[in-house]
């Protein structure tokens, strides 16, 4: 009698902890609770910390874009990100006649693929600790890993750091970074 009454009490425990685990609680950004059964957009329009990325997402008319299938991974900065741009950029790149241009920036922080940070390092470590992300827009942004770190260098010569990363969304990933990767311009 003993011995079913602690079976079932393990069997109980154990129900509870995969029923937790299947509710696990959903990454934040910004504040906001990140859903994987939602799309890029759908995720980033309520992080505060993204007012600017999704403003200038508009701008360009990449909004459809990044709401269909995919799948992306998306090197996402964050407003701080945008503001460490010389002043006046991010206003100059939302003017319509810039349009063509705020594109070329937006388009050099996606690559097309599910690209968790996992499979980014080991292909970094595989190639003598550097790796070529062919964004979508043309860029070619290289990866390196340090210390467990992913390191990213655009093609001006910056770096941004990835200070969120394997944010799953339904139609790809987000990595959020702390700078803005800029294209040869």
């Amino acid at each position: 009698m003993i011995n079913t009454v602690i079976r079932i009490a393990a069997v109980a425990v154990t129900l509870s902890a995969a029923t937790g685990l299947a509710h696990a609680k959903n990454p934040t950004v910004g504040g906001a609770p990140m859903f994987a059964n939602k799309n890029i957009i759908e995720n980033a329009v309520n992080s505060k910390d993204h007012t600017t990325l999704v403003a200038a997402v508009k701008a360009a008319g990449l909004v459809d874009t990044l709401e269909s299938k995919g799948p992306f991974t998306v090197f996402a900065p964050t407003n701080e990100a945008f503001k460490k741009l010389p002043p006046g950029t991010v206003e100059t790149l939302l003017k319509p006649e810039n349009k063509a241009t705020l594109t070329k920036v937006l388009t050099c922080h996606v690559v097309a693929g599910d690209d968790m940070s996992a499979a980014i390092k080991k292909m970094s470590m595989s190639n003598g600790g550097e790796y070529d992300l062919k964004t979508v827009g043309g860029c070619t942004i290289k990866a390196t890993e340090k210390s467990g770190k992913l390191t990213l260098t655009d093609e001006a010569g910056g770096t941004a750091h990835i200070t969120i990363a394997d944010v799953k969304q339904s139609n790809g990933v987000i990595h959020v970074v702390d700078k803005v990767l800029l294209p040869k311009m």
